[in-house]
């Protein structure tokens, strides 16, 4: 993904996550998943247009309609009131899809740190799945503090490093702090935000 992209991958998840907590209203979020929806389907639409054969920028571009597919099934979702349940199970397709891409980051690209972060997202594409396909109201809230704050971690922060020209370096470092992160932060959260399971859902399923 490229580190534009990705920068507003960041911005789109964050203002989803306080829409999921029910802190936003659901039109007033649809314009940035149409915005971020776009970008992410034209981008890889010009680079296989551009890529001439090229498999691994086919492959990099291929993984871009997931997010541009996903923000524009939310727009529509927003705008409309559509029921959410064909967007949550479009979410498990990107989740094991997700997996496959991190498969192909620590063996093809050598990159675990881009792995994990794949692997991230897998974790949260499958939350949209338990939230908007099975009706798991009760992670909604979970769900949107996992989206904030992989709107920083997985999005925002590595563009921003990538844009500086720092990305790549102390690898192993960076390795070990995602893998850390994962389980102190996100465990820690959802033993936390268990005693919320059994409230009502902030916001309606088919308006996120």
């Amino acid at each position: 993904m490229s580190a534009i992209g990705l920068f507003y991958v960041g911005a789109v998840l964050f203002v989803n996550g306080f829409l999921l907590m029910g802190r936003l209203e659901a039109k007033g979020v649809a314009p940035i998943n149409l915005f971020v929806g776009l970008l992410q389907v034209v981008t890889p639409t010009y680079l296989i247009f551009t890529a001439d054969g090229d498999a691994s920028t086919l492959l990099n571009a291929s993984g871009l309609y997931l997010f541009g597919f996903t923000y524009l099934y939310v727009a529509f979702l927003l705008f409309f009131g559509l029921d959410g349940g064909g967007f949550g199970y479009y979410s498990l397709f990107v989740a094991i899809a997700s997996v496959g891409y991190a498969a192909v980051n620590f063996v093809k690209f050598l990159d675990p740190v881009f792995g994990i972060i794949w692997l991230y997202w897998a974790l949260l594409w499958t939350l949209f799945f338990l939230v908007f396909g099975l009706g798991k109201q009760e992670l909604s809230r979970y769900t949107g503090i996992v989206a904030i704050l992989q709107g920083w971690v997985t999005c925002a922060i590595p563009a921003a490093l990538l844009l500086l020209g720092f990305w790549g370096e102390g690898v192993a470092i960076l390795t070990v702090v995602y893998l850390v992160f994962a389980v102190v932060v996100f465990g820690g959260l959802y033993t936390r935000e268990r005693r919320h399971f059994g409230l009502p859902r902030p916001v309606e399923v088919e308006a996120s």
